[in-house]
C-alpha cells in the first residue's frame, strides 16, 4: 500500500474519515467526518481563527449557504465557472478533461479547450477505464441549482465559494468598522461544486469546507503596518521565473517583495501568516511550496496570487491555499449589478483645489418629460463622465430601459472647488484556505511507521493544537482497584475541558499503540504505585518515555505540556526501570 492507502485505511477505521451516504452505495465527492475526524476538524478551524479572528482583528461573519441569482450573475459564476468535460466514447465514463493532461502540461487549466483536445490527440490519451477514444471537449458549469420557495420562480444556487456573503455585507462591514479602512472579514463554512469527476478522495469534493478572509484595502496604499514581522521569514517561493527553471527558492519575504516576485507588502504578509499557520497545524516544510500563478492562468480581476501546495505521496503537489490580490473586481461587479454604492471616503491630509465636472440637468424640463422617471434620469446624467455628455442625443439607462435625452436638457461645466477626500472602490486581498485538502495534508504529513520490539507502530505527530484527542487516561489493568481511580483521573481532566479517552480494553501496550496511532500526545496510566504513593505515570506519545508525576499535579503538568509551555522531561520524574 502507498502512504494515501495506509492513511486512508487508518482514517476509516479509527473514525476521522467516512464515505457519505455509504448504507446506500455512497455517492463520489461527499465524505463524513467521524468521531475523531470532526474535533480534528474544528481544531484546525479554531487554530485559524486563532490566526485570522483574534490576532489580525478580523469580524467573522456566517451567512447563507444558499444565494440569489443576482449574486453569483455579478461574480461571474453563472456564465465562467465552469470546467472542461470529456466523455469515452464507448463506455461513456466523463472525465475533467485537463485532469487528463496534468502528466503532460504543467498548468493544463490554463488551456483552452481545442489546445487541451489537441494534447489529448498528439499524446495517445485514451479513457482511463476502458481505454477508448475521448470526446471534444465542452464546458460544464459547477454550480448546483436549486429554486426558493415553490413554485420555482426564484432560482438559486448552492456557494461555490464563501467570500460573496462577505463582499454583498461590505457596507455593513464598512459601518462596523466605522468607515475606515483597511479591515477584514472572515468566514467559514461549507461551499459546494458540482465536480464532473472527483476521484481524489478528499482532496476533491463536491461539498468542502472553506475559510477565506477578504481585507479590503485602500488601493492606494498596499504597504502593511506589521511587514516587519514577517520581513525576515524565508519561505519556499516558486516565482513564475523559477517555474520556468524548473526551481523552487528560499527566499525572505521581504526580499521577495523588494524585488518585485511579491506584488507588495500586504501581499506577502498575508502569504507568511499562511505559511506560520500551515506550520501550526502540523504540515510538513519539506513538503510545502507556494508557487505563484502564471500569467496565463492568472485572473484576468487578480494583480498577484500564490498558492500554497502541498507534496502528498499519491497527487503530487496539490493546491490546499490561494493567497490573491482580487483588486476591486467583485465590489465594482455587485456595484454594477445591485446599483448599491460600495465605495469609501478616504480623506485627504489636506483639503486640495481640483476640476470637477458638474452637471446641471433641467429638472423643469425634465419633470413633465419623464414624470416619475425624471429624477432617475437626471441621477443618471449626472454620473456620466463628460465624453457621455457630448453625445447627441444622450443615452441612460434607468431601471433596465435605455432612454434618449435632449443635450439641450442638460448643461455641464467644469469648476474647480475645494476637495476634502474622494471616494474609492477598495482592493481585496482574498487567503482562501480550503480546510478538508488541509486537514488530509496534515493526516499524510504527520503519518510514520516505525518498528518496535519487531512490531510496526504506526503514529500520527499530530500538533498538540489540533489533535482530537489530547489525553488517554489508562488503568494498568481491567481491575476494580484501578478502575475507579482512572475513571476519577478522566473526570478531573474533563473538568479542565481536556479532551480525553478513557481505555481499559486490553494489554496497556495494545492501548498505547491504538492511542499513538490515533495521534493522542500524552497517555496517564493509572497503576499500583497510585495507590500505594499516589503518583501516576504520563508517557509521551513521540519519545515513548515515560514519567512519575504526583497525582495532584497530573493536570496543571498536563496543562503545561499540551501548551507546550515546558518540556516532557522537566514535567515529572524518569519513570524507574
Amino acid at each position: 500500500m502507498d502512504t494515501y492507502e495506509k492513511v486512508i485505511e487508518l482514517a476509516r477505521r479509527r473514525g476521522f474519515i467516512w464515505p457519505a451516504f455509504e448504507l446506500y452505495g455512497g455517492a463520489a465527492g461527499f465524505y463524513d467526518y467521524g468521531p475523531l475526524g470532526a474535533p480534528l476538524k474544528r481544531g484546525i478551524e479554531d487554530l485559524w481563527r486563532g490566526f485570522f479572528v483574534i490576532r489580525e482583528g478580523f469580524c467573522e461573519i456566517e451567512c447563507p449557504t444558499i444565494g440569489v441569482e443576482e449574486i453569483f450573475k455579478a461574480s461571474g459564476h453563472l456564465s465562467g465557472f465552469s470546467d472542461p468535460l470529456t466523455e469515452c466514447r464507448e463506455c461513456g465514463e466523463i472525465y475533467r478533461a485537463d485532469h487528463l493532461i496534468k502528466h503532460i502540461v504543467e498548468v493544463p487549466d490554463a488551456l483552452a479547450n481545442e489546445e487541451i483536445y489537441r494534447v489529448i490527440q498528439e499524446n495517445d490519451v485514451f479513457c482511463p477505464e476502458c481505454g477508448g477514444d475521448l470526446s471534444e471537449i465542452y464546458e460544464f458549469n459547477l454550480m448546483f441549482k436549486t429554486s426558493i420557495g415553490p413554485g420555482g420562480k426564484q432560482p438559486g444556487y448552492l456557494r461555490p465559494e464563501t467570500a460573496q456573503g462577505m463582499f454583498v455585507n461590505f457596507p455593513r462591514l464598512l459601518r462596523h468598522y466605522r468607515d475606515r479602512l483597511p479591515f477584514g472579514a472572515v468566514q467559514i463554512g461549507k461551499s459546494y461544486r458540482n465536480e464532473i469527476s472527483p476521484r481524489q478522495g478528499v482532496i476533491r469534493l463536491r461539498e468542502f469546507s472553506q475559510a477565506e478572509a477578504e481585507i479590503f484595502i485602500n488601493p492606494q496604499d498596499k504597504s502593511h503596518p506589521r511587514f516587519g514581522e514577517v520581513a525576515d521569514l524565508v519561505l519556499p517561493l516558486r516565482s513564475q521565473e523559477a517555474q520556468e527553471r524548473g526551481e523552487t527558492e528560499e527566499m525572505a519575504v521581504g526580499e521577495a517583495v523588494a524585488r518585485g516576485i511579491i506584488a507588495h507588502e500586504t501581499l506577502g504578509y498575508y502569504v507568511a501568516r499562511t505559511y506560520q499557520f500551515l506550520m501550526e497545524a502540523g504540515l510538513s516544510r519539506e513538503k510545502l511550496r507556494f508557487r505563484q500563478h502564471k500569467a496565463d492562468e492568472m485572473a484576468h480581476y487578480a494583480a498577484d496570487c500564490w498558492d500554497a501546495e502541498a507534496l502528498l505521496d499519491r497527487f503530487g503537489w496539490i493546491e490546499i491555499v490561494g493567497v490573491a490580490d482580487r483588486t476591486n473586481y467583485d465590489l465594482r461587479s455587485h456595484m454594477a449589478q445591485s446599483g448599491a454604492n460600495l465605495t469609501v471616503f478616504l480623506p485627504f491630509d489636506e483639503p486640495r483645489r481640483m476640476e470637477r465636472l458638474v452637471v446641471r440637468p433641467d429638472m423643469k424640463r425634465l419633470g413633465p418629460l419623464f414624470r416619475k422617471k425624471a429624477k432617475a434620469v437626471a441621477d443618471a446624467l449626472s454620473a456620466l463622465p463628460m465624453e457621455e455628455l457630448k453625445r447627441e442625443p444622450i443615452l441612460v439607462e434607468v431601471d433596465g430601459e435605455r432612454i434618449e435625452v435632449d443635450p439641450n436638457l442638460v448643461a455641464f461645466e467644469m469648476a474647480e472647488e475645494e476637495v476634502r477626500g474622494e471616494e474609492v472602490v477598495p482592493h481585496v486581498i482574498e487567503p482562501s484556505f480550503g480546510i478538508d485538502r488541509i486537514l488530509y495534508s496534515v493526516l499524510e504529513h504527520s503519518y510514520r511507521e516505525e518498528e518496535v520490539e519487531g512490531e510496526t507502530r504506526s503514529v500520527l505527530g499530530l500538533k498538540n493544537r489540533v489533535v482530537p484527542i489530547q489525553v488517554a487516561v489508562l488503568p494498568l489493568m481491567d481491575r476494580a482497584e484501578l478502575i475507579g481511580p482512572a475513571e476519577e483521573v478522566a473526570r478531573s481532566l474533563k473538568e479542565l475541558n481536556m479532551r480525553v479517552e478513557y481505555d481499559s480494553s486490553g494489554s496497556i501496550g495494545r492501548r498505547y499503540r491504538r492511542n499513538d496511532e490515533v495521534g493522542t500526545p500524552y497517555s496517564v496510566t493509572v497503576d499500583y504505585e497510585t495507590l500505594e504513593e499516589g503518583t501516576v505515570t504520563i508517557r509521551d506519545r513521540d519519545s515513548m518515555a515515560q514519567i512519575r508525576v504526583k497525582r495532584s499535579e497530573v493536570a496543571e503538568k498536563l496543562l503545561a505540556l499540551l501548551a507546550e509551555e515546558i518540556d516532557f522531561s522537566d514535567a515529572g520524574s524518569p519513570l524507574r526501570g
